[in-house]
């Protein structure tokens, strides 16, 4: 019965043949070069350029979207029967592109079903794998409490290159607010023991109005099958800078279909442009008035004129091995920035802390008018 059900769960699909690119020189299979951002043959070194019709993916109107729902693609599986060698493969249903394990042929399938919509535009990798290598070096030398060794001895396993679903949202918003800003001052009071001090009092006024600002690329994760932190780390990417897509992007690397739909995804837009709203406008109440404060802000926002894209945008994998432990790191496959975990130097922590006593210490003695740390605690 359990076979029975793995077999109804897998679909045909086929290759694209823009991707399985044979060199015209050596027959060699062709990816795409971040170095060049172009399809190169790495035996031969022949180059081809991928000709493209316009400059960058369309805004589409919110509004009028079909396909708006998550996809759970669950266990679902297809099978690719590669052109080159005519081995047959079962892939995750959330591949859009990876490679024959047979013959080592690209293997980039169609980006859409009849459920889903096809990326609209791609950030090809800018980055190639030695730089992002390099990166990792320099990232994980600057860790205060890395572990030296683990400095000198941490080398990142091969690099895995992905291009992950990503959607964008631009929209006019319109904000009316409320909220307190507060004003500081210097009074001077009597203690207890007559002396004048100083001290410092906020007066709060209350305030209101509205606020209009145009959201650009508001960037929101199509894919909850990763680490959403260290994807977050990865951030910002320049999206303005993508391209329509094409397969021939991400020949030679691993591509993923989203599985968080369009309004799931607008919902966490809103959430996260409703937080930005309100420290654009707490900083706007705070200089609008030349206070030193704002608190109990309150914000109501409309947006109009929504208009969406669906990006693949490019990211390097990889991890690393200290004390058999492994810990996983991700590069910006536009920019290079490195995000990840590493390990914690346990005595590096103590000595900090140890550190950051002593000057508590110290300073509470010169405060206290102590001549030394003992006959504060004493």
């Amino acid at each position: 019965m359990d076979g029975m059900n793995e077999t109804n769960n897998v679909s045909k699909a086929s290759t694209l043949k823009e991707t399985d690119k044979k060199c015209p020189k050596c027959a060699g299979v062709m990816d795409f070069d971040p170095n060049i951002g172009a399809m190169a043959c790495p035996f031969c070194g022949y180059e081809e350029e991928i000709v493209q019709e316009a400059a960058s993916a369309e805004e589409l109107d919110f509004a009028s979207a079909e396909k708006t729902e998550n996809c759970n693609w669950g266990a679902q599986k297809k099978q690719i029967i590669c052109k080159s060698c005519g081995a047959e493969t079962i892939y995750d249903a959330l591949d859009v592109a990876n490679e024959c394990p047979y013959c080592g042929s690209n293997q980039v399938m169609e980006a859409k079903d009849e459920n889903t919509i096809a990326p609209g535009g791609v950030v090809p990798f800018a980055v190639s794998n030695e730089q992002a290598s390099a990166n990792f070096k320099q990232w994980i030398g600057k860790k205060f409490f890395c572990p030296k060794l683990a400095k000198q001895s941490a080398q990142p396993e091969a690099f895995k290159g992905i291009y992950l679903p990503y959607w964008t949202f631009d929209s006019d918003t319109f904000s009316r607010y409320s909220g307190k800003y507060g004003i500081d001052r210097t009074e001077t009071y009597r203690d207890s023991d007559g002396k004048t001090q100083t001290r410092t009092v906020t007066d709060w006024h209350r305030t209101s109005g509205t606020y209009k600002k145009f959201i650009d690329d508001e960037l929101v994760q199509g894919s909850e099958r990763h680490d959403s932190a260290m994807l977050k780390g990865l951030e910002p990417f320049e999206t303005e800078k993508n391209v329509p897509y094409k397969p021939e992007y991400v020949a030679g690397f691993v591509a993923e279909r989203y599985s968080v739909g369009l309004k799931d995804a607008w919902e966490k837009a809103k959430a996260s442009i409703a937080r930005k709203l309100k420290s654009d406008i707490s900083s706007k109440i705070i200089s609008d008035h030349n206070a030193d404060h704002a608190k109990d802000v309150k914000v109501s926002t409309t947006f109009s004129k929504i208009t969406y894209k669906y990006l693949m945008l490019p990211i390097w994998c990889s991890s690393f091995k200290y004390q058999n432990k492994v810990y996983q790191f991700m590069v910006n496959g536009q920019t290079g920035k490195v995000y990840g975990k590493t390990p914690v130097s346990v005595g590096k922590v103590i000595l900090v802390i140890a550190i950051a006593i002593v000057v508590i210490a110290l300073i509470l003695c010169c405060a206290g008018g102590f001549n030394t740390i003992q006959e504060l605690f004493n």
